[in-house]
């Protein structure tokens, strides 16, 4: 079959989609491009046409993954008219949000235990903690905070979210379900790092 008449049948998009669910439900190395490929109902050399082999594919996923919440980071961060804390309360909500109801983008870019697997991860995970830093640090306002502090009160957010979404994602609970919860958890996170950040100011 002429590579282009695969490509158009079989898409990166639909690949990613049916690989993430597997390596979610079955497990990373308990997956092969085979496997993958007979839930798509096509050969596993059609995937070749656009992943060299499942590593590739896995980073692909990661990659795809942060991208999608970075734009949402930067949608909110531009596009809302909403200022300081106000913002950051939006931006975590959205955070948390996109964990619940997207389970399995998230247990691939954070709850992976896989040391192979984290290697692909740990620099987009670092990434993406440090534009949420950025977020905090501009919507405190605070300039006079130290350098410790400064990382490490964005990272006591981060964490905070990460321990909320890891709570709730055990019960495939949707965002709506926990909203009232997830805002309780936002407002408090973001007053007490705005006394924090005043009190080191």
């Amino acid at each position: 079959m002429p590579r282009k008449a695969v490509e158009q049948e079989l898409s990166r998009e639909r690949i990613l989609e049916v690989a993430r669910h597997l390596f979610v439900t079955k497990g990373y190395r308990s997956i092969s491009m085979r496997s993958i490929g007979q839930h798509l109902g096509y050969s596993h050399g059609s995937l070749y046409y656009h992943f060299k082999d499942k590593a590739e594919l896995f980073y692909a996923l990661v990659q795809e993954d942060f991208k999608r919440l970075g734009r949402l980071f930067e949608r909110i961060i531009n596009h809302t008219s909403s200022e300081g804390i106000a913002k950051l309360e939006l931006v975590m909500l959205e955070f948390i949000a996109f964990g619940l109801n997207h389970p399995h983008h998230y247990e691939i870019m954070f709850m992976t235990r896989d040391e192979e697997l984290l290697a692909y991860a740990r620099s987009e995970q670092s990434r993406c903690l440090e534009m949420f830093s950025s977020i905090v640090r501009q919507s405190l306002g605070v300039k006079a905070l130290s350098d410790q502090d400064r990382q490490n009160i964005p990272r006591s957010m981060f964490l905070s979210m990460h321990g909320f979404i890891s709570y709730y994602i055990q019960d495939q609970v949707s965002f709506e379900e926990v909203k009232p919860a997830a805002s309780s958890h936002v407002r408090f996170l973001c007053r007490k790092a705005m006394e924090d950040a005043i009190q080191t100011a």
